[in-house]
C-alpha cells in the first residue's frame, strides 16, 4: 500500500470514528429526553452499526500484508 493511500484511509477512519462518537452522544441525548422517538433511535443505532462496520473494514485494510 502506498503512503498516500494509507494516509487517505487514516483520514477516512478518523472521520468515521468521529461520526461514530458524535452519533453515540446524539443517541444518549435522544434517549434521555421526555419524548423519545423510538424510530429515530432505531435509525441512529443502525447508522452507528454501519459506521462500526466501515471502521473495522478500514482498520483491516491498514494492517500490512504479511505475505508480501
Amino acid at each position: 500500500m502506498h503512503e498516500g493511500e494509507a494516509n487517505r484511509l487514516r483520514d477516512a477512519l478518523y472521520n468515521l470514528e468521529t461520526e461514530h462518537r458524535d452519533l453515540d452522544l446524539a443517541i444518549e441525548t435522544v434517549v434521555s429526553t421526555q419524548q423519545r422517538d423510538q424510530l429515530l433511535i432505531k435509525r441512529m443505532k443502525v447508522r452507528k452499526l454501519r459506521l462500526k462496520d466501515q471502521i473495522e473494514h478500514l482498520k483491516s485494510k491498514l494492517i500490512p500484508d504479511l505475505n508480501a
